[in-house]
């Protein structure tokens, strides 16, 4: 399960809720050559954090409601960053960790049906461990999805966010 069908489910739950991937920021910046840093992952570019910040900002003015951002931020500094900037301009957050035990984090990735196996998503098992370890489950609401459906954790999410 992963972030992006989570979120597209929490949106249909959530009345007036869009959804802003933050990932889109990072392929903007990709298409940006030359000019930046080779990296094998775009939050690294100094520009992400504070452009995902602006673009926050800017869609929920415009918008209102809820913006629902999907996003992996495995660096505390980066995580720090991008909150500390969205709770500067007044936008609320509730920030939820969709987790899975190692296996089956290793059995999604594998059998991805859409994505296939991915060298850069296995890449990221430790440091997601480590984040979790020492700081990222502290910092969110935990949503264990071991042995969920997609729709059971966005009715959870949803249900949160709401306050039930």
């Amino acid at each position: 399960m992963g972030k992006t069908t989570t979120s597209a489910l929490v949106q249909q739950l959530l009345p007036n809720s869009q959804v802003l991937d933050a990932e889109k920021v990072g392929e903007v910046l990709m298409d940006i050559k030359p000019g930046l840093p080779v990296t094998d992952n775009f939050q690294h570019w100094d520009p992400w954090r504070p452009l995902v910040i602006e673009t926050a900002r800017r869609v929920h003015e415009f918008t209102g409601g809820t913006l629902v951002m999907p996003m992996t931020v495995l660096v505390e500094s980066f995580w720090r960053e991008i909150s500390d900037g969205l709770t500067k301009h007044g936008i609320p957050i509730r920030h939820f960790v969709l987790h899975a035990d190692q296996e089956t984090l290793r059995d999604r990735i594998q059998n991805d049906k859409v994505l296939g196996p991915s060298t850069f998503r296995f890449a990221y098992l430790e440091p997601y461990a480590e984040a979790a370890r020492t700081w990222l489950h502290n910092d969110a609401e935990v949503i264990d999805t071991t042995g969920i459906t997609p729709e059971q954790a966005a009715q959870r999410i949803a249900d949160s966010a709401r306050g039930r």
